[in-house]
């Protein structure tokens, strides 16, 4: 058996002694070392930008500028920004780019970007505090917004309810790998080597810029250093190096640098949560009230439809939810790492707990008081759901039932126990995979999917060898080829789900065509054949030719992930510092493949939902809107020394059969969701002071407990 066995990752060797290739890895002969030149307003217009001096440098080629670009056509999504750069004079944000240094190496390059001036004429930016709220454009892909029962009214006559904003700040990816393209012209086609998520979609994306056709661009995209959401979409950059690679006659590579990360790929936007509960004396949920306003870009739209959250995880018959955008001068945020669930529990999960204390039960208790048996929001039944289990589950390896005889004091710090849900929709997209099965017994999976470090190469080696009946040492995969078998994107959890079910069902195909030649000993029925290999396309579709499904459109079932995190943290009162103590999280995801990976996956992502509640802001410059933080040397996040060693995992043992075709469900970002809300919870339990709003500072831990005190005289 291959599955639910933890085996290490097949790629790992090649990643710990440098052999794995990345994108910017790639330097084809005569590559030119492309640098951005970002604008230095926030808004205005470009009056000029003068080369002379960078022209002057040794290495420096060209300095591409507006006036040198072809006009592109019009993109649409898959591409993260419409209103492309270098098309006019228009500048929208800081850090726009508005020109590119090309030279011999990247050192000229950059010397030559600081050699640039840049003129330009400046307005007053649209700030944070002066924007003003708008709805979003429809359609919307997720986050519509829902009118379900009478909610004033039975806000009017509830025995109890709760009301509060919950904020939390913007926040950057910043994989280990940046961003980066190569692109190479030959005889009319383009080839690019890109750090992506989803190279099926870069050649729609660039073909409609470049008016080409996408057959004519091959994206080899081998290994990815993570992403987190940011290398998902298609952004300028990819489309400027393939534009300044034919303007230039030469292959470019566009490599971004650390701080470009801030203003080229995008971001978590801010967002401000109003949440209001109606509950009975019993503590059942009558009413939800969930509203919803974020950040986002002048031109370009980013929707964070948090109010989702609200529509599912609890059993209201009356649920408002209405979502909102504040537009800035910022560049265009888009998806991280639990986006929607994630900024959605942070004021769900704490209005809960917020409830909990108003009518003096257990939060645990108020939370399985309101398990939804289906979904609220459609009444259709799940598709598996063992959320009951994993509340038991962890409430027990947490000690959740006993937490009141442990201490409350170690010193200086006071302890606090706090739990939340975590939930997250199960994201589906179509996707295939070729298998080749040959006749010395080993298996080779073909697929233009990806690992960004999340170990699905070793997945997908499991999941053949399991259908074929062989040693995942039989079990090899070459995968990040637009030539390859076209599969599903590698984000939104979805690519086990989704790319794992093509392999299976690849996979059954060549059994049932051994079964029909009398058998599965694999070298006496292809032999019997004359054959030297078996080939089979497995092809995983959603229901009416659907590109994307969140929560099991199309079906009879509504496809959710589901499980309950448990942390105890300490607080100094004194310094206002929080520290993690330990954790436990339970989950139910469907079928676990790889419980090594899996578990690894549940722990970085603790770890993740633990940096954005206590350390993680990005914050824009009141005055100019740029970003303050432009490298990672102001910029916190946990380091092995913010995390105790005691987190433990917990999979409820379970399979769906609806939610793909090997019983799983996602997981890669599940975890991350409502460890902020318990982090929050704990504080209030630890020292009784309630933060709103995000990340939890030792700044605003003081603030909150000076204020406290100045009111109680």
């Amino acid at each position: 058996m291959s599955i639910g066995t933890a085996v290490s990752r097949v790629e790992g060797q090649a990643k710990v002694t440098g052999q794995a290739k990345f994108a910017a890895d790639n330097t084809p002969p005569g590559t030119l070392h492309a640098v951005l030149v970002g604008a230095p307003v926030a808004s205005g217009r470009l009056i000029d930008v003068d080369a002379t001096a960078a022209l002057t440098l040794p290495g420096v080629v060209r300095v591409l500028t507006a006036h040198d670009m072809p006009r592109f056509g019009a993109v649409q999504p898959p591409a993260a920004v419409l209103a492309l750069p270098l098309q006019n004079d228009a500048i929208r944000y800081e850090g726009e780019p508005v020109a590119i240094v090309l030279a011999e190496s990247i050192e000229a390059a950059e010397a030559g970007r600081d050699a640039v001036l840049v003129r330009c004429e400046r307005d007053d930016p649209v700030l944070p505090g002066a924007a003003t709220r708008e709805p979003p454009p429809e359609p919307r892909m997720l986050g519509d917004d829902l009118e379900m029962g009478d909610v004033d009214a039975i806000f009017g006559t509830a025995h109890a309810s709760v009301a509060a904003t919950y904020i939390q700040a913007a926040r950057h990816h910043n994989a280990m790998e940046t961003s980066g393209t190569v692109a190479r012209f030959e005889h009319g086609k383009l080839t690019l080597w890109d750090a992506v998520q989803a190279s099926e979609n870069v050649p729609l994306v660039v073909a409609a810029a470049l008016g080409m056709r996408p057959d004519d661009i091959h994206v080899i995209a081998p290994h990815t250093g993570g992403g987190f959401g940011s290398k998902g979409y298609v952004w300028p950059h990819q489309i400027l190096a393939a534009a300044a690679a034919r303007v230039a006659g030469r292959p470019v590579k566009l490599h971004l640098r650390r701080h470009d990360q801030f203003v080229c790929v995008g971001y978590q936007p801010w967002v401000k949560q109003d949440i209001k509960l109606a509950a009975t004396a019993d503590g059942r949920l009558s009413a939800i009230d969930h509203e919803v306003v974020n950040s986002s870009a002048i031109a370009d739209t980013h929707l964070e439809p948090a109010s989702e959250a609200s529509k599912t995880l609890y059993a209201s018959t009356a649920i408002r939810t209405k979502q909102w955008l504040e537009r800035r001068n910022i560049n265009v945020p888009t998806p991280m790492r639990a986006p929607v669930e994630g900024p959605g529990l942070w004021a769900l999960e704490s209005a809960m707990d917020e409830l909990a204390v108003a009518l003096k039960i257990d939060p645990l208790d108020l939370r399985l008081a309101n398990y939804a048996e289906v979904d609220p929001h459609t009444n259709k039944p799940w598709s598996s759901k063992k959320l009951r289990e994993a509340y038991e589950e962890g409430a027990r390896l947490y000690g959740w039932r006993t937490r009141g005889e442990t201490p409350r004091r170690d010193g200086a710090w006071r302890i606090g126990h706090g739990m939340a849900t975590s939930s997250m929709g199960n994201f589906r997209f179509p996707g295939g995979a070729r298998v080749r099965l040959r006749s010395d017994g080993t298996a080779l999976i073909e697929a233009n999917t990806h690992d960004i470090g999340t170990g699905t190469q070793t997945v997908f080696c499991q999941i053949a060898a399991e259908e074929l009946g062989l040693p995942i040492e039989n079990v090899s995969i070459v995968w990040g080829d637009t030539n390859l078998h076209p599969a599903s994107p590698v984000y939104g959890s979805s690519a086990t789900g989704s790319t794992g079910s093509a392999i299976a069902l690849a996979c059954r195909e060549i059994n049932a065509k051994l079964d029909a030649l009398g058998g599965k000993d694999v070298r006496a029925s292809l032999r019997r054949a004359n054959l030297p290999e078996m080939v089979a396309d497995g092809a995983f579709t959603l229901p009416g030719g659907a590109s994307f499904s969140a929560d099991g459109d199309g079906t009879p079932y509504a496809m959710r992930t589901w499980g309950a995190i448990f942390v105890e943290v300490g607080v100094d009162p004194e310094l206002g510092l929080v520290r993690l103590r330990r954790a436990v999280g339970a989950y139910s995801a469907g079928r676990i493949i790889n419980p090594k990976t899996a578990r690894s996956q549940m722990t970085g992502a603790i770890i993740w939902g633990w940096g954005k509640a206590t350390m993680e802001e990005s914050v824009q410059e009141p005055n100019t809107g740029g970003w303050l933080a432009k490298n990672l040397s102001n910029v916190s996040v946990p380091v092995n020394a913010d995390i105790p060693l005691d987190i433990k995992i917990h999979f409820v043992s379970e399979y769906d059969p609806h939610a793909s075709a090997i019983g799983t469900r996602g997981i890669g970002e599940l975890g991350a969701t409502g460890v902020d809300a318990a982090v929050a919870a704990a504080v209030y339990d630890a020292i009784g002071l309630r933060v709103r709003d995000l990340p939890i500072l030792p700044g605003k831990i003081l603030a909150g407990l000076s204020s406290q005190h100045a009111a109680a005289g």
